[in-house]
């Protein structure tokens, strides 16, 4: 499926008086992903959200969504746009179906047939008729999305839609959000949780202190296929000999091996070569890095989660 931009925000800045709550912001998502936002509690996260719904004016720069700014003409962009921005709110006595019949009635032109998809869509199919006040507060949340997708939006912006569920909520509403990008929706998820966005992003920005310092695929950002796990009887001189070979770009030394900058498909070469010099390695394999290893290194704080 061609992928087209959806959204971008070009030097986006916010400040309240001396405080700096968002700065030089760019940020582009396209269509058909999941684009998700990383960083701690207070790192300009909501506020950049704010900016991209015309909701805060920005101090400088734009935030544009299928080209339109959202500063200037934000109402025609808004219907195509499905937003949970904080906790929903329903009538607790009703049932979720109800509740979502409710809210088409008043959007207004929204079929029946369309509520039973959406709640196809979330999981919620077997427990549509139950009281709202009986759901648990994952199947709250997947019901809130689900009435942000009646009008079909394009683009879907979560804002940390897993605060306070238990783990089973969260993991509900996990394997919700990979589902809306496969059914044609744009997903901007922003979170502070690592592994919930390593599991379900497409691409991924990490801000720090309302400045973007990393944006790329997951695998570009974890630098998946572009390291091997190195182990010998002998460190040094496996360092030594990995030194000496031009495609090996680097070697780091940490808790006990080498880490060998070099294509993981070039592995069993890599041991030939090793062995032609009399060097033999106790262990070989690609290094595996977890998000949170990257958030450290690149923002020098403690783990989000």
């Amino acid at each position: 499926m061609e992928q087209r931009e959806i959204l971008r925000t070009e030097g986006l800045w916010k400040r309240y008086g001396s405080l700096t709550a968002v700065a030089d912001m760019n940020l582009r998502v396209h269509s058909n992903e999941v684009f998700s936002f990383l960083g701690p509690n207070g790192s300009g996260k909501s506020t950049t959200v704010g900016m991209m719904l015309g909701l805060v004016r920005p101090t400088k720069g734009r935030a544009l969504i299928f080209g339109d700014d959202m500063a200037t003409r934000p109402w025609p962009v808004l219907k195509r746009i499905g937003a949970v921005i904080e906790s929903p709110a329903f009538y607790p006595y009703l049932s979720g179906y109800d509740n979502l019949r409710a809210v088409a009635i008043a959007l207004g032109d929204i079929p029946d047939a369309r509520i039973d998809q959406m709640i196809e869509l979330v999981g919620l199919r077997e427990r549509a008729r139950d009281p709202y006040k009986n759901y648990s507060l994952g199947m709250k949340q997947r019901l809130g999305i689900a009435s942000t997708l009646l009008r079909n939006p394009d683009l879907v912006i979560l804002d940390e839609p897993t605060n306070g569920l238990d783990p089973a909520g969260t993991r509900e509403v996990r394997e919700l959000v990979p589902r809306l990008a496969r059914e044609g929706h744009s997903v901007f998820l922003c979170s502070h949780l690592l592994h919930e966005v390593q599991a379900v992003s497409d691409r991924v920005a990490i801000v720090k202190q309302g400045r973007l310092v990393a944006e790329g695929t997951v695998d570009e950002l974890l630098g998946r296929g572009q390291y091997l796990r190195l182990r010998a009887d002998d460190n040094e001189a496996l360092a030594r000999a990995l030194g000496g070979i031009d495609w090996v770009r680097g070697v780091d030394r940490l808790d006990g091996y080498l880490r060998a900058s070099a294509p993981v498909a070039r592995a069993a070469e890599l041991n030939r070569v090793l062995a032609m010099q009399g060097v033999y390695v106790a262990e070989l394999s690609p290094w595996e890095t977890e998000l949170e290893s990257v958030f450290l290194d690149l923002t020098g704080e403690e783990s989000p989660a």
